[in-house]
């Protein structure tokens, strides 16, 4: 039998926050996990392994709204690695109000396939003259 290491991190699953040992083998592999007290854990430390993803929320600026930004999410998650890409893009929009929540905002970000979506309404400022 190869030589097997582990890795330890926090399942981010919910709130109980289980710290998971993750046996690898020699390749990468996962071989088991420990720690978790429900099979979400087991299943979220093997993808965290394999193929790490990430769900996006931020705010762009929002021109003629009652508020500076508008949040933002991604319509689904994305690979981890492409964090940065995605938030280059994200951090040049600007958009005028009104917007409704769930109009697109970027279509096919950074490549990928994912919209970034707007979280939520914003009305045009009236200005009282």
């Amino acid at each position: 039998m190869g030589k097997t290491s582990i890795k330890e991190m926090a399942c981010i699953v919910c709130p109980m926050s289980c710290h998971l040992k993750v046996e690898l083998d020699e390749v990468g592999n996962v071989v088991n996990v420990t720690g978790n007290t429900c099979p979400r854990g087991d299943a979220y430390a093997r993808a965290e392994m394999t193929n790490p993803v990430r769900m996006v929320t931020s705010t762009v600026v929002l021109e003629n709204g009652p508020y500076k930004r508008l949040p933002v999410i991604l319509s689904d998650v994305i690979p981890k690695g492409e964090m940065f890409h995605v938030m280059e893009e994200i951090n040049q929009v600007k958009v005028c109000a009104p917007v409704h929540i769930n109009d697109i905002i970027i279509e096919n970000i950074a490549g990928l396939k994912v919209n970034l979506i707007a979280s939520r309404s914003m009305e045009k400022e009236s200005h009282e003259d």
